[in-house]
Formats: C-alpha cells, structure tokens, sequence
C-alpha cells in the first residue's frame, strides 16, 4: 500500500484534513465527491503544486513528499490537459522523454507502444490545437506515461468529453491503466468514472474522508 500522512492545509475558509490515508499500489482508485468537497486542493497538494508541511507520503519504502516535485516521478493528467499547442502530438510527448531523461535508445520503442496503446497513428504529426478533444486527451495521457511515472493521477479527465465520447474514453483509459500496470488516482466528481472503470472509491466531503459505506447515502 502506498500510505499517506498528515494531508492538512487550512486555507481559512476550507481545509483539507486528511491525516491518514492507504491508496492502493496498484490498478485504479477514484477519489469521489461533489463540487466543493476539496478534491482539487488533495490533487494539489499531493503533486507539489501547493505546500504541504509536515506531508508523509511513503511509497514503496520512499517518502515522495520528501523529494523535489521532478523527482518525485508522478504522472500527471490535468482536466485542461496542458498540451503545448504549437507542437505537434508526437513533440508532446517526446518532450516528456528529454524532461525524465529516458535512454535515447528507448525513445522510439515506448513513443509506439504508446501510439500503439493509445490510437494515435492518424493523429502523431499534427499541432495539439489542431487536434479534436479526445485525441488531446490521449497525447496528454501518452505524455504522462512517456515519463515512466511511479504513480498516476488523472483530473477530471472526461469532463471536457462530449457524452457520446465519454464510454469510448473510459474504456480506453481503463485498458491502459491495465496494460501498463501503474498505479493510478482518479479525481472526478462523475460516479459513472467511478463504476465505468472499476475503480476503488474513496469519498472526500468538506475536506474529510468519508467510510465507504456512507457512498449512498445523500450529499
């Protein structure tokens, strides 16, 4: 298990008080909840975008919130996705390669087997502007993977998707997480990720933890 301590931040208004928390090593948790709840301010925080003093994140048998952000190694989809636009799908993802430092001999293999993995084929050469919302999505999410992450995180990745597009896209990402066998955390507020995915949930509310067995019950 990956084991997080002391995730608290007051912000005055709002605080995330989470002081223990097991997150699975492997497959897919979600980290559910409505508008509000704080699940932008635990993503956050726990990627370095916000400190965290005190923040204990053991994983296999490293405290990543001990390292600097680059070394920490995490994978990260952002709900705007943050693509550089003037570049084209594969420069996207090759700059992950430059900023992890992957063997240059490496590069081609992994660049096809997430093409491969993620359908990008048709879509590899052009700018990422130029690209539709769900080939964006999928270079992002090559992107994250280019880096060879310990963990990923994934924020509100479908919210941006038209609906018809949405069950292909969870689909897709579910294979991936599979195949590639990294431990994933999803931010969504959607229980239709939640069960699309199969994905273990862990519910926040008012910046807190909620018991599993209290998912049904009204917000």
């Amino acid at each position: 298990m990956s084991v997080i301590k002391n995730l608290i931040r007051d912000y005055g208004d709002f605080k995330i008080e989470i002081p223990s928390w097991e997150i699975a090593d492997q497959g897919l948790t979600a980290l559910w909840g409505p508008s509000g709840s704080g699940k932008t301010s635990v993503f956050r925080l726990l990627i370095g975008l916000e400190s965290c003093p005190g923040l204990e994140w053991n994983f296999g048998g490293t405290d990543l919130a001990k390292l600097p952000v680059p070394e920490r190694r995490l994978g990260v989809v952002f709900q705007s996705l943050e693509l550089f636009p003037h570049l084209t799908a594969r420069q996207n993802i090759e700059f992950a390669f430059r900023a992890r430092h992957i063997p240059l001999a490496e590069r081609e293999p992994a660049l096809q087997r997430l093409v491969s993995a993620l359908q990008l084929g048709n879509c590899l050469e052009r700018p990422a502007r130029l690209l539709s919302g769900g080939e964006q999505q999928r270079v992002a999410i090559a992107r994250a993977l280019a880096g060879r992450p310990r963990f990923l995180f994934l924020d509100e990745p479908f919210s941006a998707l038209d609906a018809d597009l949405r069950t292909g896209a969870r689909q897709l990402v579910k294979r991936v997480i599979e195949e590639f066998s990294i431990p994933t955390l999803l931010i969504t507020h959607d229980r239709e990720d939640v069960e699309a995915l199969g994905a273990r949930l862990v519910r926040l509310r008012e910046g807190r933890l909620v018991p599993d067995d209290t998912f049904s019950a009204p917000l």
